[in-house]
């Protein structure tokens, strides 16, 4: 028979379990939508392309994404304040995003290598780290609305 200790570590595991779960989806979630931008950049569009694609990945969906996801994470305080080198994180994968497929096809077409731009670093971070400040705002809020109501 299963003692009330054995129980509580058991549900300790199964919420613990969860929550690495949903760590997990949330950023593969995010890695899946960069990864879908790559694809559409170098399999589906032209020369012609390169405004609508630019606007439509570059400056709403990924940046939406980004921020998103940082909503989430602040939310429910994935990695305690561990969170915040995700800002970093989201920083470099949208200065790749730009940097693999309108600076790699530039190099591809001039056969020259072009340095990537690091200045988008600090914009995809920005972005991010309103999203995590939102997030853990809306956590707080909800900690202390719990607090108040016991």
């Amino acid at each position: 028979m299963k003692t009330y200790y054995d129980y509580l570590e058991e549900s300790t595991n199964v919420v613990k379990s969860n929550t690495n779960k949903n760590k997990i989806i949330t950023v593969l979630s995010y890695l899946l939508i960069w990864a879908f931008a790559m694809i559409v950049f170098w399999f589906f569009t032209s020369g012609s392309d390169a405004m609508g694609y630019s606007l439509m990945f570059l400056w709403i969906v990924l940046p939406v994404t980004t921020f998103i996801v940082s909503v989430v994470i602040g939310k429910n305080d994935f990695w305690g304040k561990g969170k915040w080198a995700f800002t970093i994180f989201f920083g470099a994968m949208y200065m790749l995003a730009e940097y693999g497929t309108f600076k790699m096809a530039n190099n591809i077409a001039f056969n020259k290598l072009n340095a990537p731009d690091f200045g988008m670093i600090v914009a995809g971070a920005i972005i991010s780290a309103i999203g995590m400040l939102v997030g853990s705002l809306w956590n707080k809020k909800r900690y202390d609305q719990n607090k108040k109501d016991k």
